[in-house]
């Protein structure tokens, strides 16, 4: 907490005036990274000319995200979060509700809303994955080169659902 009150260029008690724990302030930025990350991607695929640049920009996003935000992105999706049951819930609703914005943007008719959470919960993954890969492997390429890479493998699977 020392360390965080320094950084925010606070004292200690000021930290804990606006957070009751350690776990608080844990949870509160789990929260706001999610957000963070969730908010990037909304923006992303906003601005998207069409399906499949949707999947490219949403995979941008996403990979630049990890590439700026890296204490962030290990902060939400490293080992320590899952190892809590709260934080662990926390990162779930994360997950969810990136899955739910993802599964709004697939249109295949036919498909039924359960179909596309499922598979938009198998994008979210691909990408937490693929993030978790090239983090640990010193980050080859850049985001885009990745992102372009990982939208080609998901659009071609995403072309061959029926509903």
């Amino acid at each position: 907490m020392n360390d965080v009150a320094e950084a925010a260029g606070v004292t200690k008690p000021v930290l804990y005036q606006h957070f009751r724990s350690k776990r608080a302030l844990y949870l509160e930025l789990l929260e706001d990274v999610g957000g963070r990350l969730r908010e990037a991607i909304d923006e992303a695929t906003a601005m998207a000319n069409g399906p499949r640049d949707q999947v490219l920009c949403g995979f941008r996003a996403y990979f630049t995200f990890v590439a700026v935000q890296q204490p962030a992105f290990q902060l939400l999706f490293g080992g320590g979060a899952r190892r809590d049951e709260e934080f662990a819930d926390a990162v779930r609703t994360v997950e969810i509700s990136i899955a739910e914005a993802i599964a709004q943007l697939i249109v295949v008719k036919g498909l039924d809303d359960e179909r596309r959470l499922l598979l938009a919960h198998g994008i979210v993954g691909l990408a937490e994955g693929t993030s978790r890969y090239w983090l640990a492997g010193g980050m080859s390429g850049t985001a885009d080169e990745l992102a372009a890479q990982v939208a080609v493998l998901a659009w071609a699977g995403l072309r061959g659902v029926e509903g």
